[in-house]
């Protein structure tokens, strides 16, 4: 019995060591929000009365609405046409599979070990040539298919009952309509999981926007902040502060999604 406690206090008292740790430069970043740039040198751990300071200066050195909007904008349209396009694909691939789509399948996902750096030049050239630099059209198009998202939906697709489409089948309903209203309200949490890996994949990304943003009005979050430290001098209080107001929106998706988060990558994983 005493073995038992002993043995349950190191395990609490781990995980808490290990739970602390991630929590920590999060709680540490939006602490130096309120710090002036000479508190957070010195490592100061408290909050401080430099927030308004912060703020005031943040506003007039970038555009943080116009930004927010442009990087929610362009994650949200993302991850909408990732989600249809990648969930009918994965549907497909595994309901209606032969081998040409096995084939397909593992072309996509050969796919995957190629580095987004190899295709920018060619894709910038493609965007370019069709007028669309500075547009969320031209931020959504590499992402709007990923082996990733297509094999994440075909795992998830393996589990949905044969029965329920034969079902479906029997009583009228068409290969469409057993999509819509059967497949997606049943992988719910397949979705859920896909939404937030590309929305945050979308809200993060800082190469293909630096590269096609090229109008200040167009810029997105990842932008603004590498333009904060620039300078010769940076303010890390300025900087903390942007870096938290940037990370809100993430936080929040994924706090209101992490059990179907949960749920989708263990049913994909099976």
């Amino acid at each position: 019995m005493r073995r038992w406690k002993i043995a349950t206090l190191l395990k609490y008292g781990f995980l808490f060591i290990v739970a602390f740790a991630s929590v920590f430069p999060l709680l540490w970043m939006f602490v130096s929000a309120t710090n002036s740039s000479m508190d957070v040198l010195n490592g100061r751990l408290l909050p401080g009365s430099h927030l308004g300071t912060n703020l005031q200066n943040l506003t007039a050195r970038a555009n943080i609405p116009q930004a927010m909007w442009n990087s929610f904008r362009n994650a949200s349209v993302s991850t909408i046409a990732s989600l249809i396009v990648c969930s009918i694909a994965g549907y497909g691939f595994e309901i209606y599979h032969d081998r040409g789509k096995d084939l397909l399948m593992r072309i996509l996902l050969l796919s995957m070990m190629i580095p987004f750096a190899a295709i920018m030049i060619p894709l910038f050239m493609m965007v370019g040539g069709f007028n669309l630099l500075s547009t969320t059209t031209a931020f959504v198009l590499p992402t709007i298919a990923t082996g990733f998202l297509i094999f994440l939906f075909r795992q998830s697709a393996r589990f949905f009952p044969y029965e329920i489409i034969e079902a479906s089948r029997l009583d009228g309903l068409g290969e469409l309509g057993i999509f819509v209203r059967m497949y997606i309200p049943i992988m719910r949490s397949t979705y859920a999981t896909a939404a937030i890996i590309t929305f945050m994949g979308a809200w993060n990304s800082y190469l293909w926007p630096l590269i096609i943003m090229q109008n200040a009005n167009s810029r997105t979050m990842p932008l603004v902040l590498s333009n904060l430290i620039a300078g010769y001098v940076t303010d890390y209080g300025l900087l903390m502060l942007a870096v938290s107001i940037s990370v809100l929106p993430t936080i929040v998706i994924f706090l209101l999604l992490q059990k179907s988060f949960a749920e989708g990558i263990i049913a994909s994983a099976k």
